[in-house]
Parts: C-alpha cells; sequence; structure tokens
C-alpha cells in the first residue's frame, strides 16, 4: 500500500492519541507536526520521524494529503477551513466549534469538503456491533434507546472554563451516537443539570451531571445519562428496545476472568478511562480517514453530523436553563 504524508496540528492529549496512529498506519506517513511546544511536538513526532513546523509550512506542502486537526477546541474550526482552502482532506476532533453561528456560516466551504469528524463512538466494534444487529430487524423496530455515559472522575478545574461546557464537550458524543443509532432526526430536546460532582465546577459556571430526554419526529425516545464521576471506572453502555426485544452493549473489563467464591462473585473493573476504552475507535477511525485519503471511501461522519450534534447540545443548555422542552426543529434550522 502506498502511503500519503500527512499533519497533525496538536500534540496534546488527543494529538497523542491519533497522531501515533496515523504514524503506524501502513496507508499514511506522519511528516509534520504543528504545536506551539516544540518539545511536546518532538514527542509525538519523533519516533514516526515526523518533523516541528509552522502551520503555514505544512498546508504549503504539496505533498501533504491529509491534515489530522487535535488543536484546541477553540482554533478547531480555524484550523479546518485553513486545511480546507489548502486543499487537504481533514480529520478533526470534535466539536467543530463552540460557536454554532461560526459553524453554519462556514457551511458553503465545509459541506462538501472532505472532512472526517472524530465521533468515535461510531467507529467502536462493540456499538457497531449492535447497531448492526438493529439495522438487521434482530429486536424489531427500535423504539427507544438508553445511553450511558459515565465519566470515573473530574477533570481538573482547569479544563472547565474552555471545555464549552458539559453538554458541547462531553454529551456531544450521545447526541451524535444517538441520532446514528435511531436515523432519524430529533423533535424535542428535555434536560435536567445539576452540579454533584464537585462545586468548583458549578463556581466556573458549568454542571457534571445530566439526564437528557431525546423525541425523535416519530416519537421515539432516548433517555442519555451523563455524570463527570463514576466512582466505578469509565462506564459505556447501550440498551436499545425494540418491538421484538431489546439489545444491549455492555462495558468491557479490563480481563474476562470471574470468581465464584463463598464471599461471592469477584470480577476485573472496567475499563478506567477513554483511552484505554475506545483504543480500538481511534485507530478504527483513523484507518477510515485513510481510506477516504486513499480514494476508497466517503467519510462516514462530517460536517453536516456536527453541525446538528452542536445545535442539540446548545438546545440542552437552552432546557436546562429554560426548564422547557425545546422544539428542536423551532430551535435550529440546519
Amino acid at each position: 500500500m502506498s502511503r500519503i504524508d500527512v499533519a497533525l496540528i496538536g500534540a496534546g492529549r488527543m494529538g497523542s492519541i491519533h497522531g501515533p496512529n496515523a504514524g503506524r498506519h501502513p496507508g499514511l506517513r506522519l511528516k509534520y507536526v504543528i504545536d506551539p511546544r516544540p518539545q511536546a511536538a518532538a514527542a509525538v513526532g519523533a519516533p514516526f520521524g515526523a518533523t516541528h513546523v509552522a502551520l503555514d509550512q505544512a498546508l504549503a506542502d504539496p505533498s501533504i494529503g491529509g491534515v489530522l486537526v487535535c488543536s484546541s477546541t477553540d482554533l478547531h474550526l480555524e484550523h479546518i477551513l485553513a486545511a480546507v482552502a489548502a486543499g487537504k482532506a481533514v480529520f478533526s476532533e470534535k466539536p467543530l466549534d463552540l460557536d454554532l453561528d461560526k459553524v453554519v456560516a462556514a457551511g458553503p466551504q465545509l459541506r462538501d469538503a472532505r472532512l472526517v469528524l472524530a465521533f468515535n463512538r461510531r467507529f467502536d466494534p462493540h456499538f457497531a456491533a449492535l447497531k448492526a444487529q438493529v439495522d438487521a430487524g434482530a429486536v424489531g423496530r427500535l423504539e427507544s434507546l438508553h445511553l450511558i455515559n459515565h465519566d470515573p472522575a473530574a477533570p481538573p478545574s482547569g479544563f472547565i472554563p474552555t471545555s464549552g461546557g458539559l453538554f458541547k464537550d462531553f454529551t456531544i458524543h450521545d447526541l451524535d451516537l444517538a441520532r446514528w443509532l435511531l436515523e432519524e432526526e430529533i423533535a424535542e430536546v428535555y434536560a435536567a443539570a445539576s452540579c454533584l460532582v464537585d462545586p468548583e465546577i458549578g463556581r466556573l459556571g458549568d454542571v457534571d451531571t445530566a439526564r437528557t430526554v431525546l423525541k425523535t419526529v416519530s416519537g421515539r425516545l432516548c433517555v442519555i445519562s451523563n455524570t463527570r464521576r463514576s466512582g466505578y471506572g469509565y462506564d459505556q453502555r447501550i440498551e436499545a428496545f425494540g418491538s421484538k426485544g431489546m439489545i444491549t452493549a455492555g462495558n468491557v473489563a479490563l480481563d474476562t476472568v470471574h470468581a465464584q467464591t463463598e464471599a461471592g462473585a469477584a470480577g476485573a473493573p472496567i475499563q478506567p478511562g477513554f483511552m484505554q476504552r475506545y483504543a480500538e475507535a481511534y485507530r478504527a477511525e483513523v484507518s477510515h480517514f485513510a481510506d477516504v485519503l486513499h480514494g476508497r471511501a466517503k467519510p462516514l461522519v462530517g460536517y453536516a453530523d456536527g453541525l446538528v450534534a452542536l445545535a442539540l447540545a446548545e438546545a440542552c443548555d437552552e432546557s436546562v436553563r429554560t426548564g422547557q422542552v425545546i422544539q428542536f426543529g423551532e430551535f435550529f434550522h440546519a
């Protein structure tokens, strides 16, 4: 397989995942890392022979076929637009931006772009297997969903002011997951939220625990459970209820050993965090980006999905603020 050169923007938490995944992929070559911190860029790029350069230099290089945008959230859209304008395919972390109006305005540039948005749950093999069975009619017509997304522990307080809030940073994954599984647009949004985990999060103007109810245009329902602290690991589950039964995707444990003694049952804990739980999904989405670059596939999740997910997150915020059910079709017009 020939290799296409790519550049990575951002050598932080997500860049340190996606950059090496690109560097190890047989169809990609990580050529550049762009980050204001040279040491961080070298830590990610040096094992793959990638050099630390300025963004303009990377985008001006005709050998660069794709750009992975893993910069801070407030720079995602700026970097996506610059890469698209330079004729590059783009793989970007979510969300597209924290400002819905800016994302709407970018529609003419991004609507038909080769853009893969990193909603990694779609690429998780366990969730993909559940969707395949639902699509095959294993439980009849899908009627309702229960999505559980609980972090093991709250993030550092310094993360909160720039995160965009619980719904744009965290719940947005579940909002996209619901649309993907239901294959139907959302008509109503209701969210209730509190600060129950860390008072500092509340002091900074955010919430850390929420329940969201989505209702589709045909009346199907989805309940989303979120918290910044589970106390028992990274809880990631789906329960799908259909006209002929139910189907679930459970948590992934550290191992499959299970003991039964007089003291009761004992087994390994579930995965401790997102990097371990979704390692396969992160590899799969970069592999999909490679397929897009090589012309073997079209983006499975892109601008339109990111736009609606961000709008749904804003509707959740509005519902919490007002205490009202949000009529999504009136709240947002794509």
